[in-house]
C-alpha cells in the first residue's frame, strides 16, 4: 500500500446533485467514507473485523471544507494521512481531488475504535495498532498538509 493512501477512482451519481446543480454537502461525506472503506482492509478493518470482533469505528468529529465545487459524472480520488492515534482512537485528514488534479474538499476527524456490545469506546487489537504504527511512520518525510487543525468560527 501506498502512503498516503490514494482510493480508486469514484464518480459522482446523478442522484448526489443538489437543486443548486453541484454535489450536495451530504455526498462528500460518502466520497470520503468509500475512501476509507478501501482503505481499512489494508489496516486490519473492514466488514470481515466488524463479522468476527464486533468491534468496529464510529466517526466522534468531522470537519469538511468544500473548497470547488464537483458536479455530475466528475471523477475524484480521496487521500488518508494518519495524524496521531492512541489505543482507542486515530485522527486522521484526507483530501478529495477531481480526476485533473485540484483539490475539490478536505476532510479531518478522530474516529473511534467500538465494541458494538456496549457499544463502548475499546483498545484496537495490537495488530491494528501495529498497522497503524507502520503507515504513521511511512509518512514521517511527508509535510504536514497545510489545512490540519482549522478551526470553525467568523473572523473578525
Amino acid at each position: 500500500m501506498h502512503v498516503p493512501f490514494r482510493s480508486s477512482l469514484m464518480t459522482v451519481k446523478p442522484e448526489w446533485i443538489d437543486f443548486n446543480g453541484h454535489l450536495n454537502m451530504a455526498y462528500y461525506n460518502v466520497l470520503f467514507d468509500q475512501s476509507v472503506d478501501e482503505l481499512y482492509p489494508h489496516i486490519g478493518f473492514g466488514y470481515d473485523y466488524v463479522k468476527t470482533t464486533g468491534c468496529t469505528t464510529y466517526v466522534a468529529e468531522w470537519h469538511i471544507c468544500y473548497l470547488r465545487e464537483l458536479h455530475e459524472g466528475d471523477q475524484v480520488t480521496a487521500t488518508f494521512h494518519l495524524i496521531d492515534f492512541d489505543e482507542k482512537r486515530f485522527h486522521s485528514y484526507s483530501e478529495l481531488y477531481h480526476k485533473d488534479g485540484w483539490l475539490a474538499a478536505t476532510a479531518e476527524g478522530v474516529t473511534l475504535h467500538v465494541d458494538q456490545s456496549g457499544p463502548k469506546v475499546a483498545p484496537m487489537p495490537q495488530s491494528i495498532q501495529d498497522a497503524l504504527a507502520r503507515y504513521h511512520a511511512a509518512q514521517t518525510d511527508m509535510p504536514a498538509p497545510d489545512r490540519i487543525g482549522r478551526s470553525i468560527g467568523l473572523k473578525r
